[in-house]
């Protein structure tokens, strides 16, 4: 129960999407990430998923019933996709994301397209 500083945490490891568990609250997971390049379209059938940009800039596409939209986060920005939707994250250039979803939640959501080689399909690795 010491103070966790997300710089540090961030500087531990290298991979790409890839998110590392920094702490829990309740039931949830706080997740950080270094993010470059596209990650996957899926949805999360039964939670929303917040982001937290760090550092860089994160886009997010969203599959909406209005129609497909992106919206950009710069540093500092927060954004919620709601359940259900569909959407894709991408980042432009090398950046670091925190996301805060229930523990056990697949970062590729319950449904998904292809998974390429570059992301991590997982619940989260813990930060060593």
């Amino acid at each position: 129960m010491e103070p966790i500083s997300l710089q540090a945490a961030l500087a531990s490891f290298s991979e790409q999407w890839s998110p590392r568990i920094v702490t829990a609250v309740n039931d949830y997971d706080v997740r950080i990430a270094k993010v470059e390049g596209e990650h996957v379209w899926h949805v999360h059938d039964d939670t929303d998923e917040f982001f937290l940009v760090l550092d860089g800039e994160l886009h997010i596409s969203l599959r909406e019933p209005a129609g497909e939209r992106t919206v950009v986060l710069p540093r500092g920005s927060v954004f919620t996709v709601p359940r259900g939707t569909w959407h894709k994250p991408y980042a432009p250039v090398p950046s670091g994301i925190l996301v805060f979803e229930p523990t056990g939640t697949f970062s590729v959501g319950d449904r998904h397209d292809e998974v390429p080689e570059h992301v991590d399909a997982t619940t989260g690795h813990a930060l060593t």
